[in-house]
């Protein structure tokens, strides 16, 4: 017997660990598989939120149709395997990096709402068998399990991402979840369906050049030249290659170092990567290097196959870790600190509209990073930055942070290729050229309270920041005594804006999904009466 007709506690714990595990699922898993959907997981997150409360609104209905889940769930997999696509955005107010303009599939229009119902479809079915469950607890009681259920498929899911599982294992987990929760005798006829679904997910799972990170889908690619290219998430992120043909091919690489008047002995450099930008630094005279890679398992292949060993050098010391959060915790000054290529391909949380490095660029990151250079020691960051305003915003932000204009060079046509460095000395950097703007409205620099760095019209007091010639804020936000804000919390590894704005969330996530179901339970009585009608 399965847990459908045994402990009814049992069966809400269980069907709300299968809801919040494949909503977490289902926004990774589409977002890796359909090009750009990394940077819209609320596309995913709102049919989740459809499809819960159209389950709900079922739980009284005469016919269950949460047995048709495994049918409806092997069908959107397929359709995701058969038909990705990637989403136009060709607008210039918000960047998206990675962006090569391929299409491949059916059209957007035709695929997106497809994939929005078929999401909002799968979801509605587990809704149901949750609703249906739900019903026969008192309130408190039906959340109390709910939230226990909720909590235990968020973590279950976040420590198959920290363990870098394929979707495979994913699929398993839901697969024997459905097969134990929907009645014996429709699990039966439900197991070819769910057989489907793994098939496709382990096929997708064996392929010998991908793996997957907490982050992304990787796959590699070599090329005829011996070099290999990354892609996350199907879009091109990295190539891998010695240092000698990268430094012959973009001389972007070595700019940063030829701009210093002294050869930096102790370098950091955050968007480490495979170690490309590692052995350009060690090759160009550096004694000692600290990198800093997010990604466990990009860091990982860099090990195994950057032709220079840049992470096995002993002159090198190696850090996966959040940027922002290594230089929160660093006690270390550097001659040079280097951005190199930090832009990520995928959002912070599904819940959230934060991309990994959306604390990285902030004024306050930038202040950060001041804070540990040697006093002629310089700051550099480099990226093809696509736009104009967005290298103005950058600049902007370095001029307030360093008092002068920071030296920029731009390589080529393609992209805006272009490298800045400031520094607090004004004899640290040889300067062939100093940023001017480009109009005579310069974006607002992005700050903690809005780290949307690839948003081209910020709030109007998004660039107001206490420390760097702005106004210092409400008299609250300030600490007594001294001239500066609050000492602002730090969650993973990040400063936020104020305690306001803090994230929980995990408990958010099971919160979120409790609320959509409340509001789909609500009917109106016409005979109630409000007190003194």
């Amino acid at each position: 017997m399965g847990w459908s007709t045994e402990s009814p506690r049992l069966r809400l714990v269980a069907l709300s660990f299968l809801m919040l595990f494949l909503e977490l699922a289902l926004i990774r898993w589409v977002g890796s598989n359909v090009l750009y959907l990394s940077y819209f997981s609320n596309f995913i997150l709102l049919a989740s939120f459809l499809g819960i409360g159209l389950g709900f609104l079922r739980a009284n209905s005469g016919r269950d149709l949460f047995r048709f889940a495994p049918i409806a769930l092997a069908a959107l997999v397929g359709f995701v395997r058969l038909f990705p696509v990637e989403i136009d955005r060709s607008g210039t107010e918000l960047i998206f990096f990675g962006a090569l303009g391929t299409r491949t599939g059916l059209p957007p229009f035709v695929t997106l709402p497809l994939l929005f119902l078929g999401v909002a479809g799968v979801m509605m079915l587990v809704g149901e068998g949750v609703a249906r469950t739900f019903r026969q607890f008192p309130p408190l009681e039906a959340y109390r399990l709910d939230i226990l259920g909720s909590l235990a498929g968020i973590i279950a899911f976040s420590l198959l991402g920290f363990l870098e599982a394929p979707p495979v294992v994913w699929g398993a987990v839901v697969a024997v979840a459905l097969f134990l929760l929907i009645d014996r005798r429709s699990a039966l006829g439900q197991t070819p369906a769910l057989a489907i679904m793994l098939i496709v997910l382990g096929l997708e799972s064996v392929v010998a050049t991908d793996s997957w990170s907490p982050y992304y889908k990787i796959r590699l690619i070599p090329q005829p030249s011996g070099a290999i290219t990354l892609l996350v998430n199907g879009i091109p992120h990295q190539t891998i290659e010695a240092a000698s043909r990268k430094l012959d091919v973009v001389s972007i690489y070595g700019i940063p170092y030829t701009r210093m008047r002294a050869t930096p002995n102790d370098v950091l450099i955050v968007g480490a990567g495979t170690g490309d930008d590692v052995a350009i630094a060690l090759r160009l005279g550096a004694r000692h290097v600290d990198a800093v890679e997010i990604d466990p398992r990009i860091h990982a292949i860099g090990v195994q196959l950057n032709p220079d060993r840049a992470f096995q050098d002993p002159r090198v010391t190696s850090f996966v870790n959040d940027g922002r959060a290594f230089l929160e915790q660093t006690t270390r000054r550097y001659d040079l600190i280097l951005f190199a290529l930090p832009d990520s391909l995928t959002l912070v949380a599904g819940q959230s509209s934060l991309r990994l490095e959306s604390y990285l660029f902030t004024a306050e990151a930038m202040q950060a990073a001041r804070r540990h250079l040697t006093p002629e020691g310089a700051f550099g960051e480099y990226n093809y930055y696509r736009e104009q305003w967005l290298i103005d915003r950058l600049a902007g932000t370095l001029r307030q942070v360093y008092g002068r204009a920071p030296c920029i060079d731009s390589v080529g046509e393609f992209g805006r290729l272009a490298v800045l460095m400031a520094s607090s000395s004004a004899t640290a950097l040889q300067c062939p050229a100093t940023w001017q703007p480009a109009s005579p409205t310069t974006p607002p620099p992005a700050t903690d309270d809005y780290p949307f760095l690839y948003l081209q019209a910020l709030p109007a007091d998004a660039g107001a920041h206490p420390g760097i010639g702005a106004p210092a804020g409400p008299p609250e936000r300030r600490n007594a005594g001294t001239d500066g804000p609050l000492p602002r919390p730090v969650l993973h590894g990040r400063r936020l804006p104020a305690a306001r704005d803090q994230e929980r969330r995990p408990v958010r996530a099971a919160l979120r999904n409790h609320l959509v179901r409340q509001l789909a339970c609500l009917r109106w009585d016409p005979a109630r009466r409000l007190p003194g009608d």
